[in-house]
C-alpha cells in the first residue's frame, strides 16, 4: 500500500520547512498532496510563502480526508503557522491522523498547531528557539529534532532536510532514508 501523505500551506509558510519533505516523501514513494489552508473562504490553490513564494497545492484542505493519511507534515514560518493553528480543519485532520496511529509531524513555530489540536500534553517537542514560550503544553527539549511517540518536531528551516530523513526513518523506512541522503549527498 502507498502511504499517503498530506503537507498543509498556509500564508506565511516557510519555504524550506515545506518543499525539502515534498522532496524527500516524493523521492521515497510516498504520495503527498499539498493542501491549501486558505485563512478566509478563498478557494485558491495558491499560497503564498513568508518570503513571497506562490505554491501551488494539489487541494483544498477540506477536500482531503484524514482516514486515507498516515503522515500529516506542518511546515513553520509566520504568519503560515499561526494560520494553520487557527484552521478547525486543520486542527481536526491533525487530531484524526494522531488518533488513528499516524505520524504527526511539526517544524519551527508550527508545534503551535499541536498545542492547539490537543496533543502536546506529556509530550517532548522542540520548536524554533524562543517559540516554546508560545506553547502551552508538552516538554520543551530544545533538540535539533524531537521525536516522541508517533509527534515528531524540529526546530527550523536548517533542519528541514536532516527532519525530512528522519521522518522516513521513524516511519519504516530507514533504508530509504539513508539511501536518499547518500544519493543527495548529504555530509554529516
Amino acid at each position: 500500500m502507498t502511504r499517503q501523505a498530506v503537507i498543509f500551506l498556509a500564508p506565511g509558510f516557510e519555504e524550506l520547512e515545506a518543499l525539502a519533505p515534498v522532496d524527500v516523501f516524493r523521492r521515497a514513494g510516498l504520495t503527498v498532496s499539498l493542501a491549501a489552508v486558505q485563512p478566509t473562504a478563498e478557494a485558491s490553490l495558491l499560497v503564498s510563502s513568508a518570503h513571497g513564494v506562490r505554491m501551488q497545492c494539489d487541494n483544498r484542505a477540506e477536500e482531503l480526508s484524514a482516514e486515507e493519511c498516515q503522515l500529516v507534515y506542518l511546515p513553520g514560518g509566520m504568519p503560515g503557522a499561526t494560520n494553520l493553528a487557527a484552521s478547525a480543519t486543520v486542527l481536526e485532520f491533525v487530531r484524526k491522523v494522531h488518533g488513528a496511529g499516524g505520524t504527526v509531524c511539526a517544524i519551527c513555530a508550527a508545534p503551535i498547531v499541536l498545542d492547539a489540536a490537543g496533543l502536546l500534553a506529556g509530550v517532548e517537542y522542540t520548536c524554533y528557539p524562543g517559540f516554546e514560550r508560545h506553547i502551552r503544553n508538552g516538554c520543551y527539549t530544545g533538540k535539533f529534532i524531537q521525536k516522541c511517540g508517533n509527534i515528531l518536531t524540529a526546530c527550523g528551516p536548517g533542519a528541514a532536510l536532516d527532519f525530512s530523513l528522519e521522518i522516513l526513518r521513524s516511519t519504516g523506512l530507514g533504508a530509504v532514508a539513508g539511501s536518499l541522503a547518500e544519493g543527495m549527498q548529504l555530509r554529516r
